[in-house]
């Protein structure tokens, strides 16, 4: 067995086992080692039940005295268990889990942890952790109790029990064959890669798993800077472009037809963008700014630059509903021009001729893929897997690459995942943008806000309502489905209409939804995220978001973005359930900031590095353990990886990190 051995060679592991495996992203014994716990339960306080307290958490070795599973009226199960550890009887409560009976017998000496209550004058523990004690294992080397125990992502059926077990057996067999490809000069400072695994997973104390979690951060923060910083070298090497002509006399006469001024963040990006485009470097920029900021506007002028020099511009966006909305767009602004814009998707294929072809990653079949292509934009690049660098390596005449995001970024984010581009940022909204009125609405005040809601659209108005899912999920029952949600609101506004959106509709079926929406003939549209890139609709005033407190703040600002787009004064009101007060805390931010980078800031230092990557890890690198939230060993990673990059820029003294960087690259990075 290796770290490349398919788990499902593995004993015990069948095929649905494996396909459980699959869906956490878990197919070798090195993904299952590198699937790391989110949190551990501190089961160490090891005490009696004559000394502990109610309302502690705490670990007791004892025997069971009777296990059986009794039906209530409802003809629920519920399983009890009588447990002495020598000095109080205790009864243990499980429910939902009558194959227990199975697995205990009276008789049958047990390590517990959990919470101490009292029901009726007896010591109690609902729901406890348990293991057996084996004659094979010491006192003290359980890893379900006793312990801080490790609590993985999991799946329905595969539980944080089964991972612990199956990661507790496979450690031993595995550490000793892992090679750390750290250099000397960095690993002289830091735990072993083989120790920082094992004690991530099964720490002895928070000190332990500090110091795993601190060196397993490093790897990944520092594999991100070496393959951004080495990309970047790379990018330099590449074939020298044509620098573009610039006919600034047509370039004034384009924009100064547009119905509005360009912002000065705008035009300072224009410049940027113009400047590249002169050099025999090709263009390698990517341009972030808020919802509505102009992105698309200087796009287009852009491609309208790039067309005056007889080449084509491919625009790429993630989904259909955007890619229409960029057609829509750019067509606008060029078809006065006699410029012909194409439409490229699963859906819709109209490009012949087309010297401007709009598209989904569609735009990636070969027929598309012509020598005369001189730029490619990609909108919101974090939300493809690895299509618009596989364009890049296919075309033999690099073209000039331009990417755009509306997703806020931390500064020290950016720098670090985006180390390969140069960067702009667009500032400044359009003028006379009037900002979203935006309220944290109590669950009592829930049917004023649907009077409300009728009131405005009386008045002209429309309203998206977003909820998390699309349809109930039986592990989050608290939480809001599209579908139900579509139901419920059906009969609360009978004389409304109303429309359904979701990612799992066909192309077709979604465009005539939105088509619809946009013209003005659906007054409520219920959809799940989806709408958080690529609506535009300027009459939509409302933006309801259902169980915000399963969003970051930066995704709830983007979609507060997609209304306050017209002359109207818009509305966003957010809805909970049922969320403790630090989470009301946390969503009360929305009401008085309107900054992204602002709220991404806030993100960061209030949940951490996972709501950024979130949205930023798909097709660029996964994040499991890394926080940016530490900016030391954020600048201390990016200063180790520019060290060794001038050393050696090809890595060839270092065939291990050299190896480990192909693992990364082959799947996030340009050749």
């Amino acid at each position: 067995m290796n770290l490349k051995t398919p788990l499902s060679a593995l004993v015990g592991i069948g095929p649905g086992i494996f396909y459980k495996l699959k869906r956490l992203n878990l197919n070798t014994v090195e993904d299952l080692i590198y699937h790391f716990p989110f949190r551990y339960d501190d089961f160490s306080n090891s005490t009696s039940a004559l000394e502990a307290k109610i309302g502690e958490t705490v670990t007791l070795q004892g025997e069971i005295w009777s296990i059986q599973n009794i039906f209530t009226r409802s003809r629920k199960i519920i399983t009890k268990a009588v447990f002495n550890d020598g000095t109080s009887p205790i009864e243990l409560t499980w429910f939902h889990s009558s194959w227990l009976t199975k697995q205990i017998q009276t008789g049958d000496r047990l390590q517990v942890s959990g919470k101490i209550s009292k029901y009726k004058n007896k010591l109690s523990i609902i729901a406890p952790k348990w293991e057996k004690q084996l004659p094979t294992r010491q006192v003290g080397t359980q890893i379900h109790t006793g312990r801080l125990v490790p609590v993985y992502p999991e799946t329905d059926g595969l539980s944080s029990k089964w991972l612990r077990t199956k990661i507790d057996k496979l450690l031993p067999q595995i550490l000793d064959k892992i090679q750390d490809p750290l250099s000397a000069q960095i690993k002289q400072e830091m735990l072993p890669l083989s120790e920082a695994i094992q004690q991530i997973h099964f720490p002895e104390s928070w000190e332990q798993a500090e110091k795993a979690r601190k060196r397993l951060g490093f790897d990944e923060l520092f594999f991100v800077s070496l393959a951004t910083q080495k990309a970047r070298l790379q990018w330099q090497k590449k074939p020298l472009v044509k620098p573009l002509t610039i006919n600034l006399d047509k370039l004034n006469q384009f924009i100064g037809k547009f119905p509005f001024k360009l912002t000065k963040a705008q035009q300072k990006i224009l410049q940027e963008i113009i400047s590249d485009l002169k050099k025999e470097q090709p263009m390698n920029r990517l341009i972030q700014g808020e919802v509505g900021s102009g992105k698309t506007v200087v796009a287009a002028i852009i491609t309208y630059l790039v067309h005056l020099n007889g080449l084509k511009t491919l625009f790429m966006a993630p989904t259909e509903i955007l890619a229409f909305q960029h057609f829509e767009t750019i067509s606008k602004f060029l078809k006065p021009y006699k410029v012909k814009v194409g439409i490229y998707t699963g859906s819709k294929k109209d490009a012949k001729d087309a010297e401007v072809i709009v598209g989904t990653h569609a735009l990636l079949s070969g027929k598309l893929l012509t020598g005369n292509v001189g730029l490619v934009v990609v909108d919101e690049q974090q939300r493809f897997g690895v299509e618009q660098r596989t364009l890049l390596r296919s075309k033999a005449r690099i073209p000039h690459f331009l990417t755009m995001t509306a997703t806020p970024i931390p500064r020290t984010v950016a720098l670090t995942l985006y180390g390969d581009l140069d960067m702009s940022v667009i500032d400044e909204m359009p003028v006379g943008r009037q900002k979203v009125k935006t309220f944290l609405v109590p669950e009592r005040k829930r049917a004023d806000s649907y009077k409300f809601i009728a009131k405005q659209v009386s008045e002209g108005g429309q309203v998206y309502i977003i909820t998390p899912l699309i349809e109930l999920s039986e592990t989050l029952t608290t939480v809001k489905a599209a579908k139900v949600e579509f139901e419920k609101l059906k009969k609360i506004f009978p004389n409304l209409k109303l429309d359904l959106l979701h990612g799992r509709m066909k192309g077709s079926e979604k465009e005539k939804i939105i088509r619809q929406f946009r013209d003005g003939k659906t007054n409520i549209l219920v959809s799940t995220s989806v709408v958080e890139v690529g609506m535009d609709n300027p009459n939509a005033t409302i933006m309801i978001i259902e169980g915000a407190e399963r969003f970051g703040l930066s995704q709830l600002h983007q979609l507060r973005g997609r209304v306050g787009r017209g002359d109207k004064q818009s509305y966003c009101l957010l809805y909970t359930s049922g969320v403790a007060s630090k989470e009301r805390g946390r969503l009360k931010y929305l009401e008085t900031t309107f900054d992204g980078l602002k709220l991404s800031e806030l993100d960061l230092k209030i949940r951490g590095s996972g709501q950024i990557f979130g949205t930023l890890q798909s097709g660029r690198f996964e994040f499991k353990i890394a926080s940016f939230s530490n900016i030391t060993l954020l600048e201390k990673t990016k200063e180790s990886a520019q060290k060794i990059l001038a050393e050696d820029p090809t890595l060839d003294k270092y065939p291990l990190l050299k190896a480990k960087l192909q693992d990364i690259a082959s799947g996030v990075m340009p050749d």
